[in-house]
């Protein structure tokens, strides 16, 4: 389960993004969640002080805070480098520019990073990765993934998405996934084959719009119960 860090760049999201891109309510947050794939955002950290119940699991956490410190220093100015030739691209609706993303990312990873020897001790940082999750069946009120799935297509088939979403939904009542594009702001091509694949396998699935939109057309979130009542 080994993190290649050649090849990661850590990007912290807020509890605020948190709350828009997965349209959680008082009622959602006020349950227990587990959070896949939160890499370096503050969501775990901020609804802990909150009073909320929350666990993540992600390979990042299996390094150290000073590794992932540097990391971050390694990699964020060239990831910048590429906002800023790539800004015309995106819509500045819940980020005003590109300095003011950068500048809440950075808040939003040094954030985790103050949290994470702490979390760890308290078991609310595991070190995992989809399609498997070390926790037990129907932990989890709710489960969300941030900018995992569907985001990229070079090493994930859509049965790795199938798994990895049935698995979510093995731990946690409901599961919600954003966004649903692919590199370059288009449906991602597995989407529709795993909801088939999902729907199959007696899952109920829906596409939901979100208040939360960074790239045309990624206003859409996947949801997904075992449950048919829910």
């Amino acid at each position: 389960m080994s993190i290649r860090t050649e090849t990661y760049t850590p990007w912290g999201r807020t509890f605020e993004e948190y709350l828009t891109m997965f349209s959680l309510t008082d009622t959602d947050l006020s349950g227990k969640i587990l959070g896949c794939s939160d890499g370096p955002s503050s969501f775990n950290s901020e609804l802990t002080q909150r009073g909320g119940q929350i666990v993540s699991v992600d390979p990042l956490y299996e390094l150290t805070p000073d590794q992932i410190r540097k990391l971050i220093d390694d990699t964020y100015p060239e990831a910048m480098r590429s906002f800023h030739y790539k800004k015309s691209l995106f819509i500045w609706k819940n980020l005003r520019n590109v300095h003011a993303m950068g500048r809440m990312r950075l808040d939003a990873m040094y954030e985790f990073l103050s949290d994470l020897e702490w979390g760890k001790m308290e078991g609310r940082y595991l070190a995992g990765n989809l399609p498997i999750i070390p926790l037990t069946d129907q932990e989890f009120d709710l489960a969300v993934c941030s900018h995992y799935l569907f985001t990229s297509t070079t090493h994930m088939t859509t049965q790795f998405h199938i798994n990895s979403i049935a698995e979510m939904a093995r731990v946690a009542k409901e599961v919600r996934v954003f966004p649903l594009l692919e590199n370059g702001a288009v449906l991602s091509r597995h989407v529709l084959p795993t909801i088939a694949g999902l729907r199959d396998a007696g899952y109920r699935v829906r596409l939901e719009m979100v208040d939360y939109e960074f790239l045309p057309g990624g206003d859409r979130m996947l949801t997904v119960t075992s449950d048919p009542t829910n």
